[in-house]
């Protein structure tokens, strides 16, 4: 742990996170990070699936996305199971759920009568196409609603079939406007007492985030391809490569192009008609980004970035895992800090964030070892069972 039980904006507000994998999740991190008290109902057995998940030896993306959390199991297929879970929502001030549509209403969960028992509760919803529309009851995963919401087609190579991001944006998407929708709907229920829904669809998360490509189409029936390392018409802004590596500069913008031209000992090109402007370099987008990358390929990394810094051109190294750890900036604003985890020992992650002045979030706990750690902490606490009913529940497979 980094820091006390008690700190952080929304240190009070009690979470139940149901479901599994990342949209929901992730919301929950977020909440938690700002300091809620956030219970993690997993199923019993495995637990959630991303306890296996991540890359390298060691499967540690658990340890990002359930720190802060306490976990309890809750065998949701079966009534008794159910009427657990109702007890505990009873209790909260928000559900976070991500499942598919329909199936907290099979397990006599629905929001409508969630809210009869708690009027002031604020669920959360995640899924693939919403709750409503004809798609709704599809599954949806991530990549789904990175592909419908416009995203995927315009990402990658143009000569290349659609490329993805290297993580799983659409579900994060997702649930940072679920967290969105949380801390509005805490404010409308601050004003009125009012609990209510919040629809969250992976699909129009994307879209929330496409800038103008439907506008564009619309007015004009232009329609977005797939452009590689650069936006088109914003010149010069790429990836170029030195000596020992990629760099990536953003000289776009009459006054930086006239910094970078001198940088390069290039004045003239700031003079010149066919780069003077903002649309004169979009229109020779690529002969001018070759004529950078020919400068940049005759310097090293480190000698290209004190000449931007010189001339106060907004530019950096692509950082790897490896880069960001040995960054002086990362450890001064303590962007990644080591944390005590039970089944991994010390282990780097990125910090909570945003940053607060007056609350400050933090890891306060590390992410729970098995699912039902704080079987007993949270149903003791919470629903008042004592030792012997815990155990009953547990034989009786409802825990």
């Amino acid at each position: 742990m980094s820091g006390p039980l008690d700190t952080g904006a929304l240190t009070g507000l009690r979470v139940i996170e149901m479901g599994q994998l990342l949209a929901g999740p992730f919301c929950g991190q977020l909440l938690g990070d700002m300091g809620a008290d956030v219970i993690k109902v997993e199923p019993p057995g495995k637990g959630d699936p991303m306890r296996d998940w991540g890359q390298g030896d060691e499967k540690v993306q658990w340890e990002v996305i359930a720190r802060n959390k306490r976990s309890v199991t809750c065998n949701l297929r079966v009534p008794e199971g159910q009427e657990i879970a109702r007890q505990l929502i009873k209790s909260a001030d928000v559900l976070v759920e991500n499942f598919k549509p329909g199936t907290l209403e099979k397990w006599g969960l629905s929001p409508d009568d969630l809210l009869r028992d708690n009027p002031g509760l604020i669920v959360a919803r995640m899924s693939g196409y919403g709750q409503t529309g004809p798609y709704s009851t599809r599954a949806g995963f991530g990549g789904i609603g990175e592909a419908m919401g416009g995203w995927r087609y315009i990402v990658g190579d143009p000569d290349r079939p659609p490329a993805r991001m290297g993580v799983s944006i659409g579900d994060t998407l997702c649930a940072t406007y679920g967290c969105m929708g949380v801390l509005a709907a805490l404010h409308h229920r601050d004003k009125t007492g009012e609990g209510q829904v919040i629809d969250t669809a992976l699909y129009e998360a994307v879209l929330q985030v496409m800038e103008g490509l439907v506008p564009e189409y619309d007015r004009s029936g232009f329609i977005r391809e797939r452009s590689g390392s650069i936006l088109p018409g914003i010149a010069p802004s790429n990836v170029y490569s030195c000596k020992d590596g990629p760099f990536m500069i953003g000289g776009n913008g009459d006054a930086i192009f006239a910094r970078l031209a001198k940088a390069m000992g290039r004045l003239e090109l700031a003079e010149d008609d066919r780069y003077a402007t903002h649309l004169a370099r979009g229109a020779n987008q690529t002969e001018l980004d070759n004529m950078i990358n020919a400068w940049t390929a005759t310097l090293t990394i480190e000698e290209v970035d004190a000449l931007m810094i010189e001339h106060s051109i907004p530019a950096g190294r692509v950082y790897t895992a490896k880069d960001m750890l040995d960054d002086p900036h990362f450890q001064a604003r303590e962007a990644i800090i080591e944390v005590e985890t039970q089944q991994r020992g010390k282990l780097k992650m990125q910090n909570t964030f945003p940053r607060f002045s007056k609350t400050n979030s933090g890891i306060r706990r590390a992410a729970p070892a098995y699912p039902g750690q704080h079987n007993a902490e949270v149903f003791g606490s919470v629903l008042g069972w004592d030792e012997q009913t815990l155990a009953e529940n547990v034989e009786q497979g409802f825990l």
